[in-house]
């Protein structure tokens, strides 16, 4: 694919945890073979380009560098496609849940994926001592701490922001889809 082709396609910045793991070459190869497909233009996390995976030696220019090129790459994406798969715990990574949030506050699209059955309330209690309250909410027996319940696969703040997918292949295609159908120019340069 020629620079001037990658230019003209819609540029998705792919978020996710998938920066940490061995295989993540092969990932972001993948990811980005799907979005050509696709007719888009997959933009890995800068992160993913360190050569040596060592981004918790680098220190704080390495650190600010990252975030500063992928906070760059997000502001110059049309849209934002996020592994949101638990990470370390019952949440998604928090990474990456910033750049999510970065791209929603931009006003761009987001599809997620990676994301576990049941909602959250459900994970929450089969993974930690809870009880159901009188007035039938959820909260952690250590503390009292409430548990969101509304039914969301997701905490509000991510189910009500972003397009939920059930895997990176139909992240890919919805991402196109939303495009496709939101965008002028995308039509103008794809002849849709």
């Amino acid at each position: 694919m020629t620079s001037e082709t990658f230019n003209a396609r819609p540029r998705i910045y792919l978020a996710g945890p998938d920066v940490f793991f061995p295989d993540r070459d092969d990932i972001f190869r993948t990811l980005k073979d799907r979005c050509e497909r696709a007719g888009l233009a997959g933009l890995a996390p800068t992160d993913a380009l360190l050569q040596d995976g060592t981004v918790a030696q680098g220190g704080d220019a390495l650190a600010r560098a990252i975030y500063e090129g992928n906070v760059a790459l997000l502001r110059s994406a049309d849209g934002c496609i996020a592994n949101l798969q638990a990470f370390r715990g019952l949440e998604p990574d928090s990474g990456t849940v910033f750049e999510v949030g970065f791209a929603a506050a931009l006003g761009k699209p987001v599809v997620v994926y990676g994301v576990p059955e049941g909602t959250y309330a459900q994970r929450v209690a089969a993974a930690l001592p809870c009880e159901r309250q009188e007035d039938g909410t959820l909260r952690e027996r250590a503390g009292g701490v409430l548990v969101e319940g509304l039914g969301q696969r997701l905490n509000l703040m991510l189910s009500c922001s972003t397009v939920l997918a059930a895997d990176a292949a139909e992240a890919v295609a919805l991402m196109a889809r939303l495009l496709r159908r939101n965008s002028a120019p995308f039509k103008q340069r794809h002849g849709d």
